[in-house]
């Protein structure tokens, strides 16, 4: 082998005077780095790679030529990828960058883009707890859950509580209630927000009462499709939403002339139900659930089963003269008082309403729970006994004394039931016939 003689430095920045042969290369793509085979002038074989992937010449030393053709290699590949600022390292931190890479090649993730998004993740986690969130959002991703609407999961709850046998006043409002939130919502029942069911709430535009109604139904779904796991255990989006109090709003009545008006404007099917709220103090639940069969005319009381009541006991509520009167036609009537739908109840509600508006006066405006409050009001003022009101209602003394005193005068109060119908021949005769 040729050699000769020469003063080189090597990576270490010692000088050697060492004997050299002609240099192998090791060639990827367009590049080459050469490796140098010499022999230290103490015998002992070394080989030194070129490096000049800094700009300048450094010779990396080697005992061993596979090492050094490794290295050779090693450099080479980083020269023709582009990636010769790796080059520039100490012998742990090119190790480190290597398995880097190693880890990332599945992910088809270039290393900076990688490190780039750890770091942004690192300072939104707060520290080191990449790994955490991951699990949490695996834990939370809405796609690992299983498809389903809130429609679908509204006809699944009402199916079921229907299988249990819950009752039909019951099953109706439930109905109507989620009805409505399917129409509003449709979309995953897991995407609904609590932000989205807030604003749904606040654009009901309902009194107190009614807006904690819906809010009550609505906490019955997601109840429901949280233990069927269709949305997440904990992510009930209800939760969040604002509690609001039923009480504390002014309570709100009719004039006998507004009650005169409604009376008018009724379907001959919804007169009754209109007569029994505001001259008896009945629950629009109540009326729906009611028997003709529970009006005693002849007897002048209606029977509210225990069955029938919301407070699950049961009353007798007297029949005034003036509700006998409304009452009168329907005398032979039997079945169900309400035999619409809860739906249809609610629009006849608002129908009549509607319907008393003429070219000389605006409608009467339809006031929730309105009629009811009218008769304990009128009821108070002309008995000046919260007991006995009480009774009527299915409510207590101290509820009726505190809503309901001094709201009207009993001169008001007699002008309230003393709101008859017109009296054509037909009616006349119905009266005499129950009488």
């Amino acid at each position: 082998m040729l050699t000769f003689s020469d003063t080189y430095p090597t990576v270490d920045g010692m000088k050697r005077h060492i004997k050299t042969a002609k240099p192998e290369k090791v060639t990827v793509g367009n590049v080459g780095v050469k490796i140098y085979h010499r022999t230290r002038k103490d015998g002992y074989p070394v080989w030194e790679v070129a490096d000049y992937s800094a700009g300048t010449r450094k010779l990396r030393s080697f005992s061993d030529h596979s090492q050094a053709r490794k290295e050779a290699e090693r450099i080479a590949r980083l020269m023709a990828a582009g990636e010769v600022s790796a080059l520039d390292m100490r012998p742990n931190e090119r190790a480190s960058y290597g398995r880097a890479l190693e880890l990332l090649r599945e992910t088809g993730v270039p290393l900076e883009i990688a490190a780039g998004r750890y770091a942004e993740a690192f300072k939104l986690l707060g520290g080191d707890r990449l790994i955490e969130a991951a699990r949490f959002f695996l834990e939370r991703n809405p796609d690992n859950l299983p498809t389903k609407t809130v429609a679908e999961v509204v006809g699944e709850l009402l199916a079921t509580k229907e299988a249990r046998g819950k009752s039909v006043r019951y099953l109706q409002d439930l109905r109507h209630r989620l009805t409505r939130f399917a129409e509003a919502f449709q979309t995953g029942v897991a995407n609904v927000t609590t932000g989205d069911l807030q604003r749904w709430l606040d654009g009901l535009k309902v009194q107190p009462r009614t807006y904690l109604n819906f809010r009550r139904v609505a906490g019955t779904l997601f109840s429901y499709a949280e233990a069927r796991g269709y949305i997440f255990k904990g992510a009930n989006p209800l939760e969040g939403t604002e509690r609001i109090e039923a009480n504390g709003h002014a309570v709100e009545i009719y004039r006998p002339s507004e009650m005169t008006r409604l009376l008018a404007a009724a379907s001959p099917e919804f007169r009754p139900c209109l007569a029994l709220a505001g001259f008896a103090g009945l629950r629009s639940a109540e009326i729906e659930r009611l028997d003709w069969s529970d009006v005693d005319l002849a007897g002048r009381f209606i029977t509210v089963a225990a069955e029938k009541s919301k407070t699950a006991s049961r009353r007798l509520v007297p029949i005034s003269e003036n509700l006998a009167a409304w009452l009168a036609p329907y005398a032979r009537q039997s079945g169900r008082l309400w035999k619409g739908k809860h739906d249809e109840f609610y629009d006849a509600q608002q129908n009549t309403a509607a319907a008393t508006r003429t070219d000389d006066q605006p409608a009467v405006t339809w006031k929730p729970n309105a009629l009811r409050h009218s008769f304990a009001s009128y009821r108070l003022a002309e008995t000046g006994d919260a007991a006995r009101v009480a009774l009527e209602c299915g409510n207590s003394p101290a509820v009726v004394f505190k809503h309901y005193r001094e709201l009207v005068k009993p001169d008001a109060a007699k002008q309230w039931f003393s709101i008859q119908p017109e009296q054509p021949a037909n009616v006349i005769a119905a009266r005499k016939a129950v009488a």
